[in-house]
């Protein structure tokens, strides 16, 4: 006979934002290196470039590590959507659960922001220490490197959607964000660029948080005018390119 068994009701609502801070929390925790790494990569063209650039560019080159680090969380979130996916099918869970992508998409971003967070808070005091930065300074640089944490990690993750295997992660990654990264004028002015490597350089969404970003601070001559265009063009080149990774993500597989 057939005896009515009581199953508990699964929750449709969880704190997902907590639970990938412990991931990444975790990965801190258990490798110090995913945090050391990190700080090493900037310095290291800081180092080299302060050797062999003027002095006067060091402000600006610190700024740019910044969003140079921020720029590197894309790369990580390739690998590790990656692995989540193709190894621990960890994508498929969240995929049947009551959450979307986007709750996915955004954990696997913050997840990687934590290890980077040690990085950027040591470079903004050493920015901090380097040249006089006000408020304004402060909030356009912090709008700069949410925009730039929030685009690369969204198209690293679209990309590692579209891996068929883990062989394929570090070329592609390697190949798409070192081609997105050389172009930004990140640790040098623009102006200093020939002609035509400027113009690629436009084309980059990094490109306008890096002057953006060296205009509100002063370290590059730049009119309100300037700054306010380069402000729309950063948001309107995040905006277009969040769409085209939203297009390109594959959520389900095929």
């Amino acid at each position: 006979m057939a005896t009515a068994v009581g199953r508990r009701e699964m929750p449709q609502r969880g704190r997902v934002l907590p639970a990938w801070a412990w991931i990444g929390w975790r990965w801190v925790w258990r490798s110090p290196a995913a945090a050391i790494v990190p700080l090493l990569q900037p310095f290291f063209f800081l180092y080299f470039l302060h050797r062999i650039a003027p002095g006067s560019y060091f402000p600006l080159q610190v700024a740019g590590a910044m969003l140079f680090s921020t720029q590197n969380i894309g790369s990580w979130c390739l690998s590790d959507s990656a692995v989540f996916r193709i190894e621990l099918r960890l994508q498929d869970i969240f995929v049947a659960s009551p959450h979307d992508k986007l709750h996915y998409l955004f954990g696997v971003a913050f997840s990687n922001l934590i290890p980077a967070a040690p990085a950027l808070i040591v470079l903004g005091i050493i920015l901090a220490s380097v040249t006089y930065v006000s408020l304004t300074g402060w909030l356009v640089l912090v709008a700069c490197i949410l925009a730039i944490w929030v685009l690369y990690s969204a198209i690293g993750i679209a990309v590692s959607s579209r891996l068929r295997s883990q062989r394929e992660v570090w070329p592609v990654g390697n190949l798409i964000f070192t081609l997105l990264g050389i172009l930004s004028p990140l640790y040098y002015p623009i102006s200093i660029l020939p002609p035509v490597w400027q113009e690629l350089a436009h084309l980059l969404p990094a490109t306008y948080a890096a002057l953006l970003v060296q205009g509100a601070l002063g370290l590059e001559p730049a009119a309100a005018g300037d700054i306010a265009l380069d402000g729309a063009l950063l948001v309107i080149s995040t905006a277009l390119g969040l769409a085209a990774a939203w297009r390109l993500y594959q959520w389900r597989e095929r």
